[in-house]
């Protein structure tokens, strides 16, 4: 019989062989990570960023890491080098000699192991604090210095949290050291806790005695840091050091250095003493000296001396803070502007007439409520989409230049059938969207749709002619909706949108990527590594692939530029533009720090969310993360190309310290101001994050006198979104108005700000983004004894005015929602005046808001018509409307205060069922048009019913009109892509 081989052999080699594939595994994990990211920085060109921040996360894994595992091994070698020779035999001992024998045989693996895996836990964490090294390492001066210490800004934005890091790591060292070497004593018999006679031997206690002293010592140099802290205390009413931390804290803190001290040479020298009656006493004095002089003390002082005159006793640390506000925040005055602004409760017709600047540009249309609007008008096929917010830019047009809402048409597959959703589908066809679209903001077709500037594809003006916003590329391949990646320059050709003139409305253009965006995928080995990135075999395995193929990753705008820029914070909201022909993508990239004395710290996401970001449907607005700053300028301008991806940095504004440290360790990532091309800075936006940070900030520090601060009565509050409770706040609006002191209109980012205690209105506030007057925050502030309503008392008002609410009540008849847009608050003629568009949207798939009326509110009155020009005349008289642009496009239906000619006015309820019937037929010959029977069919239906209802009793109701038949051609959104009118489509891969 043949011998088996024994079965207990293969057990000893299965731990080593699983520990080895694991190992391969977590190496490789990290190399295909590590290398596909670089070969993203290259195909960007930023790969010093990548190299850089990498190679400073090495260097500093290494260095505190060894210096980690060298002190903590070290320690372990003296504890044990120091154990004793002999052992009293008692019960504790007996116990632990059976632990000794256990792991003697592997002494030497764990006084290697132990301090390597502490370094390795201690690198880690070193690496994580790469950019307070680079920091430290390129500081530059601000040219201030903080009013305590004399001691330039930089010290405290750059200098100060890396020796605040460094001594922290210190402390870790000492204390694990501590831990190590009292544990090695004790189970070596060096520390005798259940032991008759001597409890803890010589050499034990001088070793334990040596650390216990550099322990206090690094609490000396603690205390010392401690003073320059006070910077940043928040004790008083402001940030910084207040009377008690000057008069109380900070001698305080120069005694404890001594006693610090004092209480370390009392440890060194407890080497040479028998016991532990002196480190017990250093102990005890410190410990006490820290209640007594380092809180007793201070607070005495708080309570007797400043509690009783805390006005004047704060007064000048409370002009340190609104100063030191003031300055890191940009919101001092050189970048502000405050004045008293009349809010006239008496303004006349013949002034709103006469106003050229604000209401002839009022924005009417709401980009949160439009987007469902865009996507059903101008979706073209089924796998183009639009964001769930739009946005808002200015161009010039005919010699006019006025804001507009603006989106691109991104790739959606979502909106592909389930019969498309393959591979070859999701990332080799479907690769892009197509096409800008812009609607001027402040007009609409009478209907109650856009007037769509830039529309269709290919892309034309209104009037089907040349788009007049020239547009040679308008490809998206890189947008807010790109899929996580796509494989260009295949053997498939990529779906291009519909073929123009198609009578049959099915034909599709196909293209094939010729731009060098993303990187190149044409070798196996390549092939491999994004193989196992995307965790996709067919990378690896398809035959579509060709040597010129390349993966286009990372296509977020957004994720981009914080890849590229890691020391960025970047604004939530990034934007399309067109410039020079191409669209871009425009960020804005910010420079924090939570190191600027005397600032009071917030939470970027706190103050950054309003009613737009806080909606989690949302997913094109970017809420920012909770960590604190004080400091914040928006000194970079970033670019994405749509098409291509390219990046590009900008150095934008006044000087920023901050900005140029960064500059010191990435050279050559961010490019002069000179070099941002002139046509991008006509479309250049003051960024709405900095701009609610800033609103939180003026909303207190708009006061200059101490006094006046410290009783917070004068404290301003941003307002709530009107009808969504107590949170969130209202976001602040892009518009296209004229502020007082502008001699023209400008594109301005504005806010109403109210009081603290009530909801009166109590200031406006704008900043123009126009270059000549960039940055500029004008404050209008209201006098006290005049009382404005506020945005949510005006929205109540409004839907409380008797004839506004009959009107919504029929509005909403018919099965139809109403929805209140963008609650304006617009300064006209030394008066204010509120301005809100309402939209109708009948209860159907296929159905998208309609502006059908616009709220014009001044003082106690109320304007409520299809047009702003006839609300303004119902509140302010004949004429008053005349400067406000008229509807465009469609002749409007016939109004209660405009009857049709020669007959019988129509009710309420008829014209709303006439608009719908309108809006119906609209939609039936726009499907028709695009081969879309399921919606032709769904708008005739919706048609009937309107016709129906509208019958006088008795009569036949309409015939219902028959779909089209299944022997149609399918539409081009149909599961399988119809030929296209001169290249043929790819179809459905299986």
């Amino acid at each position: 019989m043949a011998t088996r081989t024994p079965f207990p052999t293969r057990p000893r080699l299965l731990l080593p062989v699983l520990a080895v594939l694991l190992v391969l595994i977590i190496a490789g994990g990290v190399f295909t990570r590590l290398f596909t990211d670089l070969l993203f920085f290259r195909s960007v060109g930023f790969s010093s960023v990548y190299e850089t921040v990498l190679g400073t996360r090495l260097f500093l894994f290494l260095a505190f890491g060894l210096l980690m595992a060298l002190a903590v091994g070290a320690n372990l070698l003296i504890a044990y080098r120091l154990r004793p020779p002999f052992r009293p035999l008692s019960l504790e001992q007996q116990n632990l000699e059976r632990y000794r024998v256990s792991i003697e045989p592997f002494h030497l693996l764990l006084l290697i192991g132990i301090p390597a895996l502490l370094g390795v836990l201690a690198g880690l964490s070193a690496a994580g604090r790469w950019q307070t090294w680079l920091l430290w390492r390129n500081g530059s001066q601000f040219g201030v210095h903080d009013p305590q210490f004399n001691k330039d800004i930089s010290y405290f934005t750059f200098t100060y949290p890396f020796q605040r890091f460094v001594l922290g790591f210190l402390f870790a060292i000492v204390i694990v050291s501590l831990l190590v070497a009292a544990f090695t004593h004790y189970l070596y018999g060096g520390i005798r806790l259940q032991t008759q006679g001597e409890r803890v031997i010589a050499a034990a206690k001088a070793h334990l005695s040596v650390l216990l002293g550099l322990f206090v010592l690094l609490k000396a140099v603690a205390y010392w840091l401690d003073r320059y802290g006070l910077a940043f205390s928040p004790r008083g009413r402001v940030t910084g050091a207040s009377f008690t931390d000057v008069h109380a804290v900070l001698p305080a803190k120069t005694i404890l250095i001594g006693i610090s001290l004092l209480c370390a040479v009392l440890f060194v020298y407890n080497i040479f003493q028998r016991g532990w009656i002196l480190p017990a006493l250093s102990f005890a004095i410190l410990v006490v000296s820290a209640i007594v002089i380092g809180g007793a003390y201070p607070a005495a002082i708080q309570y007797l001396q400043v509690k009783p005159n805390e006005p004047t006793k704060e007064a000048p640390y409370i002009a340190r803070g609104i100063a030191g506000t003031r300055a890191a925040y940009g919101i001092d005055g050189d970048n502000v502007q405050v004045q008293q602004y009349p809010a006239s409760t008496d303004v006349t017709g013949a002034q709103v007439a006469a106003d050229k600047g604000t209401l002839p540009n009022a924005r009417i249309l709401d980009p949160v409520v439009l987007p469902q609007t865009f996507d059903q008008l101008q979706r073209i096929r089924s796998y183009y989409g639009f964001p769930d917010t739009l946005d808002i830019d200015r161009y010039t047009v005919n010699n006019k230049k006025q804001d507009y809402v603006v989106s691109v048409r991104e790739l959606d597959q979502t909106g592909l059938a389930a019969g498309q959703r393959n591979w070859i589908n999701l990332h080799l066809n479907y690769t892009h969207g197509k096409g800008f679209v812009a609607a001027p903001a402040n007009v609409k077709e009478a209907n109650g749709r856009p007037v769509f500037a830039v529309q269709n594809l290919p892309v034309s003006g209104a009037d089907g002619g040349p788009s007049p916003i020239p547009i040679g590329q308008d490809r998206i391949y890189f947008g807010e909706q790109s899929p996580q990646y796509s494989v260009v320059k295949t053997k498939q050709a990529e779906i291009d949108g519909p073929a123009p003139n198609d009578p049959n409305g099915t034909g599709q253009l196909t293209n094939n990527y010729d731009g060098t965006g993303g990187v190149s995928i044409g070798s196996t080995f390549r092939k491999v590594l994004f193989g196992l990135r995307f965790q996709e075999k067919n990378l690896v395995l398809s035959g579509a692939l060709t040597p010129q193929s390349r993966i286009l990753y990372e296509r977020n705008p957004r994720d981009r530029v914080q890849k590229v820029a890691p020391w960025l914070t970047v604004d939530g909201d990034p934007y399309p533009t067109v410039v020079n022909g191409r669209i871009v993508w425009v960020l804005d990239g910010y420079t924090t720090s939570d190191g600027y004395p005397y600032s009071e710290r917030q939470r970027l996401a706190d103050i950054t969310t309003d009613a737009i970001t806080a909606d989690s449907t949302n997913t094109n607005r970017v809420q920012q993360d909770r960590r604190q700053v004080n400091y914040i300028r928006n000194s970079v301008k970033a670019t994405v190309d749509a098409y291509d991806g390219s990046v590009n940095l900008y150095q934008f504004g006044a000087k920023d310290p901050v900005l140029e440290t960064w500059m010191k360790a990435f050279p050559g990532t961010v490019k002069p101001t000179s070099e941002i091309p002139p046509a991008l800075v006509d479309h250049l936006r003051y960024p709405e994050d900095l701009f609610k940070v800033q609103r939180t900030l003026i909303s207190r520090y708009h006061v200059s006198d101490t006094n006046v601060f410290y009783s917070g009565e004068d404290f301003w509050a941003v307002p709530r979104e009107p009808g969504l409770g107590t949170q969130p706040s209202q976001p602040p609006f892009y518009l296209f108005i004229q502020m007082p002191g502008q001699s023209q209109p400008e594109f301005n980012l504005t806010t109403p700000l109210i009081s603290q205690r009530s909801p009166k209105l109590a200031a406006f506030v704008a900043v123009s983004s126009d270059p000549s007057d960039y940055g500029k925050i004008r404050v209008l502030q209201l006098p006290q004894g005049v009382t404005i309503n506020g945005p949510e008392q005006v929205q109540a008002q409004i839907e409380a005015d008797p004839n506004v609410s009959q009107q919504l009540t029929l509005l909403r008849g018919g099965g139809s929602d109403v929805r209140s847009g963008n609650l304006l608050t617009l300064p006209v003629a030394n008066g204010l005046i509120y301005v809100q568009p309402y939209y109708v949207q009948a209860r159907s798939d296929t159905a998208y808001p309609l502006l059908q009326r616009v709220a014009v509110a001044y003082g106690e009155k109320v304007g409520f018509a299809p047009t702003i020009q006839e609300a303004l005349t119902q509140i302010f008289g004949s004429g008053a409307g005349a400067s406000a642009p008229p509807d465009q496009g469609t002749t409007p239906a016939p109004t209660p205060t405009s009857p049709p000619t020669g007959g019988t006015a129509l009710t309420q309820q008829q014209l709303v069922l006439v608009q719908q019937a309108a809006t119906a037929y609209d939609d039936g010959t726009k499907a028709l048009a695009t081969g879309d029977f399921a919606a032709y069919g769904e708008a005739q239906r919706r048609l009937k019913t309107a016709l129906d209802q509208l019958r006088p009793p008795g009569s036949t109701p309409a015939p219902t009109t028959p779909s089209p038949t299944a022997t149609k051609a399918p539409a081009a959104s149909a599961a399988t892509p119809a030929p296209a009118a001169t290249t043929p489509a790819p179809a459905p891969s299986p």
